[in-house]
């Protein structure tokens, strides 16, 4: 199930509306076929493993990392069904799928056509890798991750307004790979103004991942926060900023992930990270976040929460 949530992983920020599964299938110990949602939604990754594997499908154990789809599509069969077909004998299923066009209905298949099926093996892992299609499907709008990047003493600019650059080369390029890992990217208006920032993907390979840009302004793409819940095909969105943006987000509760990006520097009176969030007394503040990665870029050091 690790490998093949690890393939979920590739196609991340590029298969909405539909999620991005992994799929591997093992046959006398070894591995026989690997998949993973195209970009798109199709082919969905049970069926990009099974064209793999052939023949050697017969028999074999499927690890897949979301309950196979148990709806036929105009864009394809139904997952569940190629699985019967191909003579598998075995299903691991680490979480079960939320669209009421399936939810149970692919586990029922399956089981009715007399395969093994073992469901909630990694389920915790599996609904971090999909975190976007679930809050879509859940939530009713995209999983938003916050990015910020400060001084040590919370500053993302001088009193000019400079920030370039705060965090070194190895943050700035993690935070390109995010980047990649996003439907789409969203900044205020007078980040844009202002900065004039790109939101491009600038690593080798993934200049083609850029996410779609988006602008907060009461004339841009959206004029709430809340507005996101109408963007389509958008399952994950990346805020970067500037400071009012992000307090907004915040202050409406919409912030699901939070990358903090801090540089060993000082800088004083510049400008602060955030704009008021809403907070009325700190024990309020308590209990929102909680740690789940932390590492060393260069001389920078990320953080990584998740909301409570």
């Amino acid at each position: 199930m690790s490998a093949a949530l690890a393939l979920s992983e590739r196609t991340r920020g590029r298969t909405a509306p539909n999620p991005n599964v992994g799929c591997v299938l093992v046959k006398d110990g070894r591995v026989v076929g690997r998949g993973w949602t195209q970009p798109g939604g199709r082919p969905h990754a049970e069926a990009m493993a099974l064209a793999e594997a052939g023949e050697k499908s017969r028999g074999a154990t499927c690890y897949v990392t979301l309950e196979p789809c148990g709806h036929v599509s105009p864009r394809g069969p139904a997952c569940a069904e190629l699985l019967v077909a191909a003579g598998v004998a075995r299903v691991v299923i680490a979480l079960g799928d939320p669209d009421p066009r399936t939810n149970g209905q692919g586990v029922a298949k399956l089981r009715g056509a007399g395969l093994v099926v073992i469901e909630r093996v990694a389920e915790d892992a599996a609904r971090a890798a999909m975190a976007g299609f679930l809050t879509r499907q859940v939530r009713g709008r995209p999983f938003v991750t916050l990015k910020l990047a400060t001084s040590l003493d919370g500053r993302i600019a001088l009193p000019s307004g400079e920030s370039r650059w705060i965090t070194g080369p190895e943050a700035r390029a993690h935070a390109h790979l995010e980047r990649a890992r996003h439907e789409a990217i969203l900044v205020g208006r007078r980040t844009w103004e202002v900065d004039r920032p790109r939101l491009d993907v600038r690593l080798p390979s993934l200049e083609g991942r850029a996410p779609r840009r988006l602008v907060l302004s009461s004339t841009g793409d959206l004029t709430r926060p809340s507005d996101i819940a109408s963007l389509e095909g958008v399952d994950h969105l990346l805020v970067e900023g500037g400071a009012e943006t992000a307090a907004g987000f915040l202050r409406e509760g919409l912030v699901d992930r939070l990358l903090l990006y801090r540089a060993p520097i000082l800088i004083g009176s510049g400008k602060a990270a955030l704009g008021d969030i809403g907070l009325t007394d700190l024990p309020a503040a308590h209990g929102r976040w909680r740690l789940i990665d932390t590492r060393t870029l260069g001389s920078d050091r990320l953080e990584v929460y998740a909301s409570n």
